[in-house]
């Protein structure tokens, strides 16, 4: 269990935290943070991936199964003051639960099993959100793995790491990939490389998704550039029935995969 509470804002211990809400630092000390009882809950599942925890007493009430299993790991425990947690966690409302994880990442040749079925490839994807939510609807969807081009949003990103709701911790993840090498990579592994784009010539309704398939999702604004998209061997939109002008990223995200998913699934 967590002995003294931790109060000192200026600990090395805290400051060492507290750097890994900078991409810069979680790149160099290979580190990020996993914050809340989801996250630290299937971070600790994984051997070898949490490096030590903080947690504040009232959490530690909460979820005093999450403490024993990292005291039982051999984890340092830490409890911290409220103002100590503030200090870390990148909420207005801090869960009280904080994991320093190491990263989780994988090349993208050790990601895809021997026949991938479906991959989510993120180019220039930016907002955090939407990428942790397109990461939990591939995880829903029985997807092989996630792939983050070198464009896009850092997965490590704390907001994109709750928004994940510990699908980063379930599925490969691949970062930092060019697009065009990756979808040549997929393409070379039998997958059908589809862009979702809302000028898309064909609809979900139109093509046959019984086949292994990437998708390719791009920005929240302005969508897949041209190059990108000329490296589809197809243009997908999602069909849209009512009044509404688009839907969102991790929206559209959901109804392909799933759409995919469904149909690899029909006998």
């Amino acid at each position: 269990m967590a002995g003294t509470e931790l109060t000192n804002l200026r600990s090395p211990r805290v400051k060492a935290a507290r750097r890994l809400t900078k991409r810069a630092f979680r790149e160099q000390d290979r580190k990020f943070l996993a914050e809340g009882p989801q996250a630290v809950r299937e971070a600790l599942k994984l051997d070898g991936v949490t490096l030590e925890l903080f947690t504040t007493a009232e959490a530690e009430l909460r979820h005093p199964e999450l403490v024993t299993q990292a005291t039982l790991q051999g984890l340092p425990v830490h409890r911290a003051s409220g103002e100590v947690m503030a200090e870390l966690s990148q909420t207005v409302t801090p869960q009280g639960l904080l994991a320093v994880c190491r990263h989780v990442h994988v090349p993208l040749g050790e990601a895809l099993p021997a026949e991938p079925k479906l991959v989510a490839l993120l180019a220039h994807v930016r907002d955090p959100g939407n990428a942790g939510t397109v990461m939990r609807a591939a995880d829903a969807a029985g997807a092989d793995a996630v792939v983050f081009t070198d464009a896009s949003v850092d997965p490590y990103n704390g907001k994109c790491v709750r928004a994940s709701a510990g699908s980063l911790f379930h599925l490969p993840v691949v970062i930092g990939e060019p697009v065009a090498a990756a979808v040549a990579r997929l393409k070379e592994r039998g997958l059908r490389v589809l862009a979702a784009d809302g000028a898309g010539k064909h609809t979900l309704d139109d093509v046959d998704l019984s086949g292994p398939a990437a998708w390719i999702f791009g920005n929240e604004a302005w969508g897949l550039p041209d190059d990108v998209l000329a490296l589809a061997d197809d243009v997908v939109r999602v069909p849209i029935y009512g009044q509404a002008e688009s839907l969102n990223l991790a929206t559209a995200a959901a109804v392909c995969l799933y759409s995919s998913a469904r149909a690899q699934r029909v006998p």
